[in-house]
């Protein structure tokens, strides 16, 4: 009997031909499984994303429980981003080739192994190495659960199915922050790998049981596919490093960052002039310098960098003020519920022709809360940023989706983009998290040194106010402290914690008005570029316009 050649394209009914290679068929399913199908699809985006978000959301608790500093710990989330950006290299061609249902498995399978040695990790070191394999594993739960959630949706439907999986994700971080503390308190660490390990397992036996339709197989890679691989997945990683560790380490005084620097742009440039100059490249330079393709990723980059005002911002300005994730709930709560509202608006209202309308919204909306957040004062907490939140997470789920389809159509016209689709999308997500969270947080380091600087200025005992706190300070801690020496510095040691700590609102609050201005720059440019090419595509309708009405008196006198 003959061998069934794998890479043979089958015969599909229109309704259910995939749309690409290496993605599934679209068959008629029953309401049951298409319930079914939707569930598992938002299992698996929340479960690949929970694996970096209960680490971010628990960095200071980790650090105790490994007995790390603060730079040290900070290579726990880098190291994921790492392995994630890396392997998105490879992720698309191995579908193409292998075939989903090797890709859903065999990556599922990984997942769990990963995450059970996570458990047996038991200093920082091999912690890091599990999550760097973590990162390289979760990258392929994200795609698997938007294609879970195309099954779940009529061919009608299936925009709103592309916004749920693609948004699904943006759930993860509140998420985290929600339920983290009580997994602590079980086993320390491992409680949150434990929750991770359970959810892991679940998603495997939901994939075993309801299998993804199969698709359309071809022979993808080529040897200089690993070539470029071995180039730029190293290159991107350092410039993660570099991005992750830079305001820890400080930019400009730790060596080891301009080194890590300068190989990462040389390994990344040696990476490009491979692929610009091959037949068949794996990620297609022409097409991404392409002046469209240029200004989206543009675009998306500012989007992240905005959205690190969320973690970067509001959060570790409630943590400098020493609150903790579980005294952050109801903040947790409002955050989700933003991020609901945006996917369920975005489902609603995304339409293949308006695709840039949610991204001008979701500025206007960015800019509103920055504005609101830069009010902050000492006394602030968790329910004064309740609305700024939503709306901050309303605006990360409601440009999502329409800023990936922007470029989804190159793509299909031309199926050979998908990868270097796919690793723009990935690097301007994941590097414009980095760079958010490395503007945002440097800045706020540095006008917290200015504030200091001038409110340290000020504390001189010849100024009464000064004099009359420093009495309030002294009575507070007369009871404890009979020595009047030893009163004196701690009332002067109190006094001084309390101007870092207004320095600190005062910076938090300048780093608001930066991402509203950089909102308002990027909103000002998009709508300079949508008004462009709307007076564009007047004039060529008027010409075009003008064509037509001459075209019968050409006709008349040229028999």
């Amino acid at each position: 009997m003959a061998k069934r050649n794998p890479y043979a394209q089958r015969e599909w009914l229109p309704h259910e031909k995939p749309m690409l290679p290496g993605s599934p068929s679209t068959p008629l399913h029953s309401p049951s499984k298409r319930i079914a199908f939707g569930i598992i699809g938002l299992l698996i985006s929340i479960t690949g994303a929970l694996s970096n978000a209960l680490v971010s959301a628990n960095l200071t608790n980790l650090q105790g429980t490994f007995g790390a500093y603060s730079n040290e710990i900070a290579w726990l989330p880098a190291v994921y981003v790492m392995g994630n950006i890396s392997i998105n290299l490879l992720l698309v061609k191995f579908r193409q080739q292998f075939g989903l249902r090797l890709f859903t498995e065999a990556f599922l399978v990984l997942y769990v192994i990963v995450a059970f040695f996570h458990i047996l990790a038991n200093d920082l070191s091999s912690a890091i190495i599990v999550r760097t394999a973590h990162g390289m594993v979760g990258a392929a739960l994200s795609s698997l659960g938007i294609y879970y959630q195309i099954q779940a949706w009529p061919a009608k439907h299936r925009l709103k199915a592309l916004v749920i999986g693609i948004t699904a994700s943006q759930l993860a971080i509140p998420l985290a922050r929600l339920f983290s503390t009580e997994l602590l308190q079980l086993e320390e660490w491992r409680g949150l790998y434990l929750f991770e390990l359970g959810l892991a397992l679940i998603a495997l036996g939901c994939v075993l049981v309801v299998k993804l339709p199969p698709g359309d197989r071809i022979k993808a890679f080529e040897k200089m596919d690993f070539v470029t691989f071995i180039l730029l997945a190293p290159g991107m990683a350092l410039l993660c490093g570099v991005l992750s560790l830079g305001r820890i380490e400080w930019w400009f005084t730790t060596p080891w960052l301009g080194i890590a620097l300068a190989l990462a742009l040389v390994l990344i440039v040696a990476a490009i002039v491979v692929e610009h100059n091959r037949a068949n490249p794996l990620i297609n330079t022409r097409w991404l310098s392409n002046g469209m393709i240029v200004r989206l990723g543009i675009v998306m980059i500012m989007m992240r960098i905005l959205l690190a005002e969320q973690n970067t911002g509001a959060v570790g300005f409630l943590q400098q003020l020493g609150l903790l994730n579980d005294q952050m709930r109801g903040l947790a709560f409002a955050i989700i519920g933003g991020v609901i509202c945006g996917m369920v608006a975005s489902a609603l209202t995304i339409r293949p022709t308006h695709l840039s309308w949610p991204i001008v919204a979701s500025l206007v909306v960015m800019i509103i809360a920055s504005l609101m957040d830069a009010q902050s004062s000492p006394l602030t907490r968790g329910n004064n940023l309740y609305v700024s939140q939503f709306l901050l997470g309303f605006g990360s789920a409601f440009f999502l989706a329409p800023a990936m389809l922007l470029g989804i159509g190159g793509v299909v016209t031309q199926p050979k983009n998908l990868v270097s689709f796919v690793v723009l999308f990935g690097m301007s997500q994941n590097l414009g998290g980095l760079i958010g969270a490395a503007i945002l947080g440097t800045f706020q380091t540095w006008r917290e040194k200015y504030h200091s600087s001038l409110l340290g200025d000020q504390l001189s005992l010849l100024d009464p106010n000064v004099t009359e706190r420093l009495s309030q300070y002294s009575a507070l801690f007369n009871s404890q402290l009979p020595d009047n020496v030893l009163l004196s510095a701690q009332s002067s040691s109190q006094l001084q914690t309390v101007a870092t700590l207004q320095a600190n609102v005062l910076a938090y609050n300048d780093t608001y008005l930066l991402t509203a201005a950089l909102a308002f720059i990027t909103l000002i440019w998009v709508l300079y570029r949508l008004t462009r090419l709307r007076i564009i595509n007047w004039r060529q309708a008027k010409i075009e316009a003008a064509r037509q009405q001459a075209l019968p008196v050409n006709s008349t006198e040229n028999p």
